[in-house]
């Protein structure tokens, strides 16, 4: 008994279980590009650092008015169809580069990652729920962690590659469009593979199917539920720190004069790695170890490494950034599956709201301004820094609910 509880995956869900991990590489390798485009803009487009965060403001936006119609859809139509319109949005808002660049301004770029944000919404509304389920309520949050591991290298190839190709060592820019049409390519190709496979529609026993109450009736349901509404906000918080500090990242470095973009984006990729490496070592350590522990030292390493930065070692204060990365690496999948625990079929409702969250990416536009206003490139870091405390409460809050 005790080996199928602790068992990653059921056999029979083994092939979906792969196959909707592959969307997890996509749309990290899609949210990671925005993390050097910053600085690309500032640069060819001469704008500030504030200005520039519209980028993660507009990406994110669609998440944000998004992410209920997501559920909606994939509540009445499935798991399979969401990601097929997921897919399909994701490549065409892809392929909207090349006229965007035709028309050359800010704003046309802006709407193409809109649109990329609207079908990236559908994605992960439709895979974080659905790679819970596949297996064991004890192991969820092992499972999302070790889905997520593909999320952290989509993350890292997208830094590393096109920050290569952007940022090049000649001191020339590469041509942003070639990226995106090659990734509006591959995601539209791989639409067509999830349109002709078969994703079982996984329904817990003894339960009716959420489409049948109305949204407002599910969302009253929902918000009596404590842990899901300050997992909720556990989640936004986590969201506007992880997102801010990698939009961040490379202005930090560059600002402070340790290197140049070029090295920057190699930097940043190897950030990502450490990410990547944290978020498989997490899956396999909360096979015995209760999730939420981890989440609770993990959470208090993300404080201290913040702390560190903010202290201004010079230098030194890189190694306690880089570090951030692997203490926050199992934060979004392990918030996400504890706080849908015991929810049933409220599940997909539940899955849609937390899918709002990324509108934190939002708060880059708080470190910007800061940066830009103060002079200073240490202190906008104070924002990730009330995000991961907010989110050492919500693990002490899961600790003391099961006692």
């Amino acid at each position: 008994m005790g080996n199928q509880r602790n068992k990653l995956i059921d056999k029979q869900y083994l092939l979906p279980f792969i196959l909707i991990t592959t969307l997890f590489f996509l749309w990290g390798f899609a949210r990671a590009i925005l993390d050097v485009l910053n600085k690309h803009f500032q640069d060819e487009l001469h704008i500030t650092i504030t200005q520039s965060s519209l980028i993660q403001v507009t990406t994110y936006l669609g998440y944000f008015l998004m992410a209920i119609p997501a559920g909606m859809f994939i509540n009445r139509l499935g798991y399979r169809k969401g990601v097929v319109f997921g897919l399909l949005l994701f490549g065409l808002g892809a392929l909207s580069f090349i006229p965007s660049m035709q028309v050359g301004t800010f704003n046309a770029f802006l709407v193409s990652l809109f649109i990329i944000g609207c079908g990236l919404v559908f994605l992960e509304t439709a895979a974080n729920p659905y790679a819970t389920e596949l297996g064991p309520e004890a192991t969820a949050s092992s499972r999302l962690n070790l889905s997520q591991t593909f999320n952290g290298m989509g993350c890292f190839m997208a830094t590393f590659i096109v920050g290569q190709y952007l940022f090049r060592t000649d001191g020339t820019s590469g041509d942003v469009t070639v990226p995106y049409i090659v990734m509006g390519i591959v995601v539209l190709l791989v639409a067509v593979v999830f349109s002709f496979v078969k994703l079982p529609e996984i329904q817990a026993e003894g339960v009716t199917p959420e489409s049948n109450d109305p949204l407002s009736v599910r969302l009253s349901k929902l918000f009596r539920h404590k842990l899901f509404v300050i997992g909720l906000i556990a989640l936004l918080s986590y969201e506007v720190a992880e997102i801010s500090i990698n939009s961040y990242f490379v202005n930090f470095v560059t600002g402070e004069g340790w290197m140049d973009k070029n090295t920057a984006s190699v930097i940043i990729s190897l950030a990502l790695v450490i990410f990547m490496a944290g978020r498989f070592l997490c899956s396999m350590a909360m096979r015995y170890i209760p999730a939420e522990k981890m989440l609770l030292y993990c959470a208090i390493g993300t404080v201290f490494c913040m702390v560190m930065v903010m202290i201004d070692l010079g230098r030194a204060g890189l190694i306690f950034l880089m570090l951030n990365y692997l203490f926050e690496a199992m934060m979004f999948p392990t918030i996400f599956s504890l706080s849908l625990r015991r929810l049933g079929p409220l599940t997909k409702s539940a899955s849609s709201l937390l899918m709002m969250t990324p509108v934190g990416g939002c708060g880059f536009v708080l470190m910007g301004l800061m940066a830009d206003t103060t002079g200073s490139m240490t202190l906008p870091f104070i924002i990730p820094l009330a995000g991961y405390m907010v989110i050492v409460l919500f693990a002490i809050q899961l600790l003391k609910s099961k006692s």
